[in-house]
């Protein structure tokens, strides 16, 4: 049977009410929730049934959005961003601040992702309701959810709305860290780098 989903304006209104929402992102369908937002984020855990200990990837449109959790970023960082970004490339980055331990989870820090225009619907989500958590859409253990009906399967009702998108078939992010200035790659996704 196929799952109509929501509009977009109920998936926003749903996320400004502490929602946890079923979208497709740049890569794949991800579970999101406003990152600012800690009882959303916590709804998010038990949903998801996530390792409490493991941070999730925190998707932006800018610069801005990143540096509001007290993340410095030095200019050579900025050199690989504007490489890789807006694209799939995941930077893990310092966030010891514990007013937001609830995200990094004692790790000390965060992933963040920049999420272009050319990804309209996600890219119009974060600049109405602010950063997003999303990581993807799948009880922890089992394989992502490829469209939204297997979202749905999944998930059922207990999560608030539902953005369909068609099928999604593709690689995660590549997650990278800085080790001093060089980069280390953590997980080859999307985006190869050499």
């Amino acid at each position: 049977m196929f799952f109509k989903g929501n509009t977009l304006q109920e998936v926003i209104v749903s996320l400004k009410n502490s929602g946890v929402v079923i979208v497709p992102t740049d890569t794949i369908y991800g579970i999101i929730c406003r990152a600012m937002d800690k009882r959303a984020v916590n709804k998010l855990y038990k949903i998801k049934q996530r390792d409490a200990k493991k941070p999730c990837i925190i998707l932006v449109t800018n610069l801005d959005q990143i540096k509001s959790f007290g993340v410095d970023i030095p200019d050579f960082k900025k050199d690989f961003m504007y490489q890789y970004w807006p694209g799939a490339v995941s930077i893990i980055m310092p966030c010891s601040n514990k007013k937001y331990e609830y995200l990094h989870r004692g790790i000390g820090s965060i992933a963040f992702r920049m999420i272009g225009k050319k990804s309209r619907n996600l890219y119009r989500i974060i600049n109405e309701v602010g950063p997003i958590l999303a990581p993807s859409a799948n009880p922890e253990g089992l394989p992502p959810a490829t469209c939204e009906n297997k979202a749905k399967r999944y998930f059922g009702d207990s999560v608030d709305a539902y953005l369909a998108g068609g099928t999604r078939k593709s690689e995660p992010s590549t997650l990278v860290k800085y080790t001093g200035s060089k980069i280390k790659i953590l997980r080859q996704g999307k985006v190869i780098i050499k």
